[in-house]
């Protein structure tokens, strides 16, 4: 016993012990129900066996079953269009907030942080503004659009099969560009400004200054970015129960909202852990290329 406590004093033990509490924890609570929703996958589940290892093992005949349903290529594509469209209208608005505040103006630390403002706020409450925002009776945004003559008649965004799934985009864009906007802000603070002022004695312009030295030098924050943004993306919950609950009728479904429905109101909770594991796969591609592109910004 002494043995070990000495060992914990000196600096091996001691950052051995700081690495394995933490390793444990994520073992714990993230690991092991990571490993029993794999497993799940491959076995056959209902509401009287979930207590249980030891099920009947079908093999990949949930997967089958899963992609023989006639709405599943349709969240599916709902899913690649929800977290594409997301990522794009987060980066570039986030980008160009970036740039716009790295002007360095009179009041822009101040008028950045209200920005914040939507990242910080739960979900749910993103959800239930975004809600009165889009409502087709009453809405701020039909008010806009009629007011400006834009539109004729009102546009009901939640119920209306076309725009359901744009309507809950438009509030993620809303809830993530300020965390693009942080980030890219890091990324455009880093860059020395002597090589602008060279540029520019140069004779370059802003265009060509962008392109030859922002992009490139941002590289690493652009790729950790846009992984973060689809990991944040696929995990997107809130706002879907809140504003369409993947109405209507799967017009606004996607992968992550339909894992729950199918595990929690349908107790189909294989096919739920199915659908959930195919979202790991790309969730841990989106988590290589975020890992890649610190370690790249970490070697300079």
């Amino acid at each position: 016993m002494k043995r070990i406590l000495s060992s914990l004093t000196d600096g091996r033990g001691f950052d051995i012990t700081l690495v394995a509490v933490p390793l444990a924890f994520l073992f714990l609570l993230s690991g092991l129900p990571l490993l029993y929703n794999v497993l799940m996958s491959f076995q056959e589940v209902d509401m009287f066996s979930m207590g249980q290892l030891a099920r009947p093992f079908v093999g990949f005949r949930n997967y089958v079953d899963l992609f023989s349903q006639p709405e599943t290529f349709g969240i599916l594509l709902n899913t690649a269009v929800f977290v594409l469209a997301s990522i794009a209208g987060q980066f570039v608005l986030g980008f160009g907030l970036a740039l716009f505040f790295g002007t360095q103006f009179p009041g822009a630390s101040w008028l950045r942080g209200l920005f914040l403002v939507s990242w910080v706020m739960p979900g749910l409450v993103v959800g239930a503004i975004w809600n009165w925002i889009l409502s087709g009776d009453y809405g701020v945004l039909n008010f806009l659009l009629t007011s400006t003559g834009l539109t004729d008649g009102n546009i009901y965004w939640r119920s209306d099969p076309s725009y359901s799934l744009w309507a809950v985009i438009l509030a993620n864009i809303w809830l993530g560009t300020s965390f693009n906007m942080i980030l890219l802000s890091v990324g455009l603070s880093s860059i020395p400004r002597d090589l602008y002022e060279a540029s520019e004695l140069d004779g370059a312009n802003v265009f060509q200054r962008f392109w030859t030295i922002t992009l490139p030098m941002m590289r690493s924050t652009i790729g950790a970015v846009v992984a973060l943004g689809l990991i944040f993306t696929l995990q997107q919950f809130d706002l879907f129960a809140a504003i369409t609950d993947g109405g209507p009728n799967n017009s606004s479904n996607v992968a992550q909202y339909w894992a729950w429905d199918l595990s929690f109101r349908q107790y189909d909770f294989a096919k739920g852990a199915t659908v959930s594991v195919i979202m790991i796969v790309f969730v841990m591609f989106a988590s290589l290329v975020y890992v890649r592109s610190t370690r790249h910004e970490v070697r300079g």
